[in-house]
């Protein structure tokens, strides 16, 4: 190769190298269980004021979710609880959630999702109804966050998605609240990049965490995936499993991460961070997200890269 192509090609590495490390610096994890020894665990890699999204689950009582966010934040982390307005049985239940997580666990910003639960608990249905409700500023909540949905939804048309997309955002900017969106887990760069493309042809500026899943074994990726809805990436992650980054059975997300990190270089997707789904531990895919967002990469293919340890 001469000298000049062989400079060129290392200055492009480079790049691309600095796109992914930039990309890292504000990520964000989503944990469904998180005990004390998870949150010791990520003090000793994770940087402070990492937000640790704490997910709603239908079979655990609203308020359960108090302790983790005071954990967190007791850790110096940012604890953002999802809100899953079905699971939510009145206004009385919400405001005593509301005032337990932000007077006791410091929290100031929440994701506000319907949930999975078919009927109404109580008087929510949507997440629009406790955006549009004014409880969320009254008891200190400066910001919420939206779901997108890169790949569509399993039971809701793309147009009502994005109509309702629309609709929470412009609600939640009217009563006060700065927003953010974050989506959805997916395997398929092209389209989440697609995805946000449109978001912003359309006027949509806001933030986007960008959902992937961490360091995971395919299995239970797969078993993610068909539970979630995920089905166009799915097949993609299934028929190409031989590109994926495997540890002991373990796929990582840098051959999505790559592409991502390079189009948001290009300045076009506007405000993006990485958003992790630690279906494969809490600490190892904080482990793995800090070790890339330091740096301690090497590129090893046209479109990912291996994490080495510090």
């Amino acid at each position: 190769m001469p000298a000049t192509a062989s400079a060129l090609s290392a200055d492009a590495s480079a790049a691309t190298a600095a796109s992914i490390t930039v990309f890292m610096d504000r990520f964000s994890l989503e944990a469904t269980k998180l005990g004390a020894a998870d949150i010791a665990a990520l003090q000793g890699f994770l940087p402070r004021g990492t937000p640790v999204y704490l997910t709603a689950v239908s079979s655990r009582p609203a308020i359960s979710v108090v302790d983790a966010a005071k954990r967190l934040h007791a850790a110096g982390f940012e604890a953002v609880p999802h809100l899953a307005v079905r699971n939510i049985a009145s206004a009385d239940v919400l405001e005593d959630l509301l005032l337990n997580l932000t007077a006791l666990a410091g929290v100031r910003r929440v994701l506000v999702i319907a949930g999975d639960r078919e009927r109404p608990a109580g008087p929510y249905a949507s997440a629009i109804d406790v955006i549009e409700s004014g409880l969320l500023q009254r008891y200190g909540i400066t910001e919420v966050d939206i779901a997108g949905y890169p790949e569509g939804h399993p039971r809701i048309s793309p147009l009502v998605l994005a109509k309702a997309l629309a609709a929470k955002a412009e609600a939640a900017e009217q009563t006060g609240l700065a927003v953010q969106i974050v989506t959805q887990f997916c395997f398929d760069a092209a389209a989440i990049v697609d995805w946000i493309v449109r978001l912003r042809d359309t006027g949509i500026e806001h933030p986007v965490r960008i959902g992937m899943a961490g360091p995971t074994a395919l299995s239970t990726l797969v078993r993610y995936a068909q539970r979630c809805g995920v089905r166009a990436s799915l097949q993609g992650l299934t028929r190409h499993a031989g590109l994926l980054k495997h540890l002991v059975g373990t796929s990582a997300p840098d051959g999505v991460i790559r592409p991502l990190a390079e189009a948001a270089a290009t300045g076009r997707l506007g405000h993006v961070a990485p958003h992790f789904y630690s279906f494969g531990g809490v600490a190892a895919t904080g482990r793995w997200a800090a070790a890339a967002r330091a740096g301690h990469i090497v590129l090893d293919r046209a479109d990912g890269f291996r994490v080495d340890p510090p």
